[in-house]
């Protein structure tokens, strides 16, 4: 009698799939120190650990953390020996055996062959520019006669009609100055566009380092970027880097999470 899907208590822990069609072993460097390996099938392999078949799942934060972080780890290692592969993100888990990933390859395999194929070349980085508010709040008025006119007439006011005129003021400047925000992140989403294969805006970062938590986020994005477009990529952040008021964040490479599509593995 068959063994039911949920009575199957071994499994295979999912990093990614490389373009490679030898077994190899990485070594105990998967999560909680388990030996991960290949299981290839033709010219593609997956890199696994055997596991049980359920998730992993802590109370503890920093396990957690943990855990995470060893699962990035590996798929670093897996990209320095077999080049660019499609990463899996934490805890996808196939129940059953070796014979079940390879099967899963078989039935895949020309899915998976192609975005191999259309990855590779590439990886991913994460682009975040930044601004000094204050500062991009004083250009705006700078720029605008109408605005400095009525700065400039407030001081000669009784104290109640400055108060209202000071309050017309701030709200014209602060709506002018999100609009000049908005203006200069489509400016440099434009440069940057032609030097990557594909972008993906993102209307807030994850986490903001410290010296950038005063400032205001301008454009944020995860670029898939080919090899040779990396150093030009480089060249025109640091143009925006260089202007006054403006910081960029340039952060990478990593294995291509944003832009790989994976089907449902096992």
């Amino acid at each position: 009698m068959e063994e039911s899907q949920d009575m199957v208590k071994e499994a295979r822990y999912l990093y990614s799939v490389a373009r490679t069609g030898h077994e190899a072993r990485l070594g105990s460097i998967g999560i909680q120190e388990n030996n991960v390996y290949t299981i290839p099938y033709k010219d593609i392999a997956a890199i696994v650990h055997v596991c049980d078949a359920k998730p992993y799942h802590t109370e503890d934060t920093k396990l957690a953390e943990e855990w995470v972080l060893e699962h990035s780890y590996v798929i670093d290692q897996a990209t320095k020996m077999f080049g660019t592969v499609l990463p899996f993100s934490f805890d996808v888990i196939v129940k059953g055996d070796d014979d079940v990933v390879k099967d899963w390859l078989c039935r895949d395999y020309e899915y998976l062959a192609r975005e191999l194929l259309r990855m590779e070349g590439t990886a991913e980085y994460s682009i975040q520019v930044y601004c000094d508010y204050d500062y991009l709040e004083t250009l705006v008025l700078a720029k605008n006669q109408e605005l400095l006119d009525l700065k400039n007439s407030i001081e000669k006011e009784p104290k109640g009609k400055a108060y209202l005129q000071r309050r017309n003021l701030d709200l014209k400047l602060k709506n002018l100055t999100y609009s000049e925000a908005g203006r200069l992140a489509d400016q440099f989403c434009s440069g940057i566009k032609p030097l990557v294969k594909e972008l993906k805006s993102e209307s807030r970062t994850s986490w903001t380092p410290e010296k950038y938590r005063d400032k205001k986020l301008l454009a944020s994005c995860s670029c898939l970027v080919s090899e040779e477009a990396v150093k030009r990529l480089g060249e025109v952040l640091e143009e925006i880097n260089r202007k006054d008021g403006f910081f960029v964040r340039f952060t990478g490479p990593w294995a291509p999470f944003s832009f790989v599509r994976l089907q449902e593995a096992g």
